[in-house]
């Protein structure tokens, strides 16, 4: 655990994920011992056709513990169940599922656990 003072900006992560077709991007800090990331999902962007080809897994396994800035995503897990969360929502969304963004807003919002492999390559 460190023991001094830090910050960082989302505006200027440590480093940027971008998704593809230009679908959004997740700006990474590590701050202390956590590592969180700012996440802009484009109108249109769905995880199983902007995230999956550059991870390679058949559905998102990071588990996501966050809030949402504005406006809407919806989540649904593998086994079917679906849950659709817009700006103020505070989250968990477990491994096992696929998300998509609700509307003609982009979607922003703040994980606080599943950023440190989201959207890299295995």
């Amino acid at each position: 655990m460190s023991t001094m003072l830090e910050k960082k900006a989302l505006s200027e992560p440590d480093e940027f994920r971008p998704f593809q077709d230009g679908k959004g991007r997740l700006a990474v800090v590590t701050v202390g011992d956590v590592t969180m990331g700012r996440g802009e999902f484009e109108p249109g962007w769905r995880w199983s056709e902007h995230v999956k080809p550059i991870v390679g897994t058949d559905c998102c396994q990071a588990a996501h513990t966050g809030v949402v800035l504005e406006g809407r995503i919806v989540v649904k897990m593998n086994d079917g169940s679906e849950m659709e969360y817009g700006p103020g929502d505070a989250f968990y969304m477990p491994p096992g599922h696929d998300a998509w963004v609700v509307g003609d807003r982009r979607c922003v919002l703040i994980d606080f656990t599943g950023v440190a492999k989201y959207a890299k390559p295995h």
